[in-house]
């Protein structure tokens, strides 16, 4: 055999490895990235959540297996974010249960509904977090271990004792705010409540479907005129500055629940149009 068809080879067993690598890190992310709830569900014994303490930050290493540069999931592409630095963001919350108890996340590590985790699409794993159900001010911290989950207007997946602690458990879904926690100087982690606290505030927590972003408002207006058509509720202009230009926000809404956020937006996106996410004021 040559020299040359020796390297030949050599190159051959190396792009033959490296797609098998890509190839196990996309099953990994999408058998554990739970892509169906279905069946899904807490446990059939009562368990004392109160007695589960929050996840207590500390400096971990990167998951060698968790943090791809991006990845796919029902042929949308997710990029991974090289830091939780900075991280806010409100949005609706979801939980998962039993169907996945045991199963193995996308770091690797089994799935612990009873452990104070979350799954997030873009974080880095881990990532410590707090979560702050918007509605009645309870709130928690909590470990990414996970990718997830896939649903287009879904910024967290929680886990089961975290879904309890926060009292979203009966709805499924919540109004939840997601800080990143720096470990080397946290703050102060306070217990969850057990009881949502009396905040008028919380009150005026209002669901909206954003349906475009437009440079021009004669754009904005014609998107306006569409989504009167279709959602048969309110419309508005929500004009922002950005980078010291105005940018024309659609909303839809307030809408009444998720429920009907989701159907709605299916609606739209059934339509031909980008899918609407959801936005929380």
């Amino acid at each position: 055999m040559s020299k040359g068809e020796v390297n030949s080879g050599f190159a051959r067993c190396r792009r033959n490895r490296a797609a098998l690598v890509l190839l196990a890190v996309s099953i990994l992310l999408n058998a554990c990235g739970r892509t169906s709830t279905v069946g899904d569900g807490p446990p059939r014994a009562s368990v004392d959540v109160a007695s589960i303490p929050d996840a207590v930050p500390k400096v971990e290493r990167k998951s060698r297996h968790g943090n791809p540069a991006s990845y796919a999931v029902y042929g949308k592409r997710y990029y991974t974010l090289d830091s939780s630095d900075g991280y806010r963001e409100r949005g609706i919350a979801s939980w998962y249960g039993t169907k996945f108890h045991g199963r193995r996340t996308s770091s690797g590590e089994p799935y612990d509904m009873y452990a104070m985790t979350a799954a997030h699409k873009t974080l880095p794993l881990p990532t410590y977090v707090r979560v702050t159900n918007l509605k009645n001010q309870r709130s928690v911290v909590l470990r990414v271990n996970d990718r997830g989950p896939f649903h287009s207007n879904r910024i967290i997946d929680l886990s089961y004792t975290a879904a309890s602690k926060l009292g979203i458990l009966s709805k499924g879904t919540g109004y939840v705010e997601v800080l990143a926690l720096d470990p080397r100087s946290p703050e102060p982690i306070r217990v969850a409540e057990s009881k949502p606290s009396p905040d008028p505030a919380s009150e005026s927590v209002r669901l909206y479907l954003q349906t475009g972003a437009f440079s021009v408002r004669a754009n904005a207006e014609q998107m306006k005129w569409k989504m009167q058509s279709v959602s048969g509720g309110p419309v508005n202009i929500k004009p922002v500055q950005i980078g010291g230009r105005t940018t024309y926000r659609v909303w839809v809404g307030p809408i009444a629940s998720v429920y009907k956020a989701d159907r709605l937006a299916q609606q739209i996106s059934d339509l031909g149009l980008e899918t609407p996410r959801i936005v929380i004021e």
